[in-house]
């Protein structure tokens, strides 16, 4: 078997771009992943929670990874999100993503289904026979009420091409445990933005960032800050950032930080059914935290 990548650094997980009718805008896509990688990113993951994935059709979800791969023409690996309620469509999603030039897989557990820790790991382990791609687990038993444990990360670790995780347990406890567990068997990545600075601290190897797809340079300078240890810049960045970070951890953070694009000159709000742009008080309590935020964005070097 071929020695698989190991991947590091920010891996931005994007929105999905829509016309206001609902339906797919990939120009205006393929322009915000350009903006993203402009920004320095090592990496993109497309059709995962933020993306919308569960309220796209089959054939939408593959027209944006295909998009995303075709806009980074080979500079940096586009992984897809696989958030599919049966196992056979997860397995077709896959093989469809690996003809289409994926570098690899974002994998969340089950949806709607709440499985057990034995369904859990038969689920994982099955999606992983079915593609020879490196996949990265996402664990986020906050969002989703499935919880992959550091033990059961032992359990997994024979597993070849899984090589990362996405920790979004919102427990930065959970970083030593896997590091005292499993050491540096796992590309370890938080996927919490407003965790950034105590994961970094504890010792991680990638951000899966959400909130910083729109202010991708400050989003990018704040991880290098973190990677060389200058942690009183890294802090005043992130006291700047740290509002905007906060509209990941919503239940209406598609909608939140779609608005945050919106605001940035890097998307529109609109979003897919049965979820709704926000609206009356709620659309302007949000919109006074990014302005108030935006009207101090540092001045750019």
């Amino acid at each position: 078997m071929p020695t698989l990548p190991q991947w590091s650094g920010v891996f931005p997980a994007v929105v999905t771009q829509l016309h206001e009718d609902q339906s797919l805008d990939l120009p205006a896509s393929a322009r915000h992943f350009e903006a993203l990688i402009d920004s320095g990113i090592s990496g993109l993951i497309v059709c995962g929670s933020l993306g919308e994935n569960q309220t796209l059709q089959p054939e939408e979800k593959r027209a944006v990874l295909k998009c995303a791969i075709e806009t980074a023409r080979g500079r940096i690996p586009v992984l897809s999100g696989v958030a599919e309620m049966s196992t056979q469509a997860a397995i077709q999603y896959m093989k469809d993503g690996e003809k289409l030039g994926a570098a690899g897989f974002m994998v969340m557990p089950p949806m709607v289904y709440k499985s057990d820790s034995r369904e859990t790991a038969h689920w994982f382990r099955t999606l992983a026979a079915a593609t020879p791609l490196p996949w990265m687990l996402y664990n986020n038993p906050v969002g989703y009420h499935t919880d992959v444990t550091p033990e059961m990360f032992v359990e997994l670790a024979d597993i070849s091409n899984l090589t990362s995780i996405k920790e979004s347990s919102a427990n930065p406890r959970r970083i030593t445990e896997l590091r005292n567990l499993v050491g540096d068997r796992y590309q370890i990545f938080t996927g919490v933005d407003d965790l950034i600075l105590e994961c970094s601290i504890l010792g991680i190897d990638g951000w899966v960032s959400g909130s910083g797809i729109a202010f991708p340079q400050e989003n990018q300078k704040l991880w290098q800050l973190t990677r060389e240890g200058r942690w009183d810049e890294a802090r005043t960045l992130y006291r700047w950032t740290q509002p905007l970070m906060k509209l990941d951890t919503h239940i209406h953070f598609v909608q939140y930080i779609k608005l945050l694009c919106q605001e940035t000159g890097l998307g529109r709000e609109w979003v897919r059914e049965p979820r709704l742009s926000l609206a009356g008080a709620e659309r302007e309590q949000v919109l006074k935290i990014i302005r108030d935020a935006l009207a101090k964005r540092p001045a750019s070097e």
